[in-house]
């Protein structure tokens, strides 16, 4: 069983804030008559039993809901085999790969952004959504960080990358050919601004030349590993125009799904 959950948290955000809006417009997007709920491998995921949205959660102020996250991420788990989060910002993503990384050790990264999110801590907060690869790297969650679409990268963040043996693969030497294998459970991190911002004009860092709508589609398809956990974060809605980012948030949803619940059948044969 698969367990969706929006974790609408941005205040963690640098930039803009609107991010906390994003679990309830990528939902109504699921939901819109405009498509039907079938994932390009065939499954309806309208009438899959393989999966359960248990809604968003709750979250206090500040720093506590970093701990919150966690502690309902973990226990989600201990009900159900996979997780898929929507944010949110990314500092989100901290707290559930600390979560996924409890029940599944030796957690592999596949992260798909334009940033790499390492900093140290950035404008004096260590959980901002630019810190929460260094927070897991620096704890140990993770045996393997890959990161994909990177094109923002300065000085201290290649440093960082060197300090946590972060695989970066750029926007300007990534290619279509390059295939990503993992040997043991794989989590994968989805940060809408991966997208070149003409796909995905709602977001709140607006990064040209990033990948296409079918290129990250493929990814997910394509990546080798057992997937037992992924997020979606930073779609801003307050950005977004006649919610067509909402709409690909929504496709790498189904997309997502898909894998985990076939990861699921995989493991169960």
């Amino acid at each position: 069983m698969v367990a969706v959950i929006g974790i609408p948290l941005d205040e963690n955000s640098s930039y803009l804030q609107g991010a906390a809006q994003a679990p309830a417009k990528i939902r109504e997007a699921y939901n819109s008559p405009s498509s039907n709920y079938c994932a390009e491998n065939g499954i309806d995921l309208s009438q899959s039993s393989r999966w359960k949205d248990l809604g968003d959660l709750s979250l206090p102020a500040g720093a506590p809901a970093i701990q919150e996250i966690m502690k309902k991420v973990s226990a989600a788990l201990q009900l159900h085999n996979r997780v898929l989060c929507l944010g949110g910002d990314h500092s989100v993503s901290y707290p559930v790969v600390k979560a996924v990384a409890g029940k599944y050790p030796g957690l592999n990264i596949l992260h798909l952004d334009a940033h790499s999110d390492l900093y140290d801590d950035f404008e004096g907060n260590r959980y901002s959504h630019a810190c929460p690869f260094a927070r897991i790297m620096e704890e140990g969650l993770a045996k393997r960080l890959v990161q994909v679409g990177i094109r923002t990268l300065n000085p201290h963040q290649r440093k960082q990358a060197k300090k946590f043996g972060v695989e970066i693969i750029e926007m300007k030497n990534r290619t279509d050919s390059r295939q990503f294998s993992f040997d043991g459970p794989v989590y994968i991190s989805l940060d809408m601004d991966v997208l070149d911002p003409a796909f995905a004009p709602g977001v709140s860092h607006h990064e040209p030349g990033g990948l296409t709508t079918r290129q990250v589609i493929s990814i997910i398809q394509q990546v080798q590993g057992n997937i037992v956990g992924a997020d979606i974060v930073e779609l801003n809605p307050v950005r977004d125009i006649n919610g067509m980012t909402a709409m690909v948030a929504a496709k790498f949803f189904k997309e997502l799904l898909a894998r985990l619940i076939n990861n699921i059948n995989s493991v169960s044969k």
